[in-house]
């Protein structure tokens, strides 16, 4: 099981961005699919971003979509979430999660691997960080 820890959080001012990271310990990376969600008090978590477990291929939620790129380093047990041209309703709890792959699904293109919603199918969590757009 996968040990996770996000950084990268705080505050910014609309139009700008952030890089949020989460690194892993305890497991073999990349035989983990990757999702980053959000939260808000008093609403569902949001799946924001998925990438495959090899890196191969990406989901984007369509609020983010052009505007945030999910990407993972392997090697180095790492994944990133860069976001630019933040909105005030970005405003949230940023959560990386992990999704342990079978053998014969880890070459699987993403949305084979994960609807990449709720994050309901995701059994690891780190503890997450606040991002805050306001001006």
């Amino acid at each position: 099981q996968l040990q996770l820890v996000e950084s990268g959080g705080g505050l910014v001012q609309p139009g700008g961005s952030l890089r949020l990271s989460c690194a892993a310990s305890g497991g073999t990376f990349n035989y983990y699919t990757i999702g980053w969600f959000r939260q808000v008090p008093g609403k569902a978590r949001e799946g924001v971003a998925c990438i495959s477990s090899i890196g191969s291929s990406q989901r984007y939620a369509g609020s983010v979509k052009g505007r945030f790129t999910v990407s993972r380093d392997n090697a180095k047990k790492t994944a990133t979430l860069q976001m630019n041209n933040l909105q005030p309703e970005d405003t949230a709890v940023y959560l990386c999660a992990a999704k342990s792959m079978a053998p014969s699904q880890r070459i699987l293109n993403v949305n084979a691997q994960t609807r990449c919603d709720s994050g309901a199918d995701f059994g690891s969590w780190g503890q997450g960080t606040q991002v805050t757009v306001s001006s």
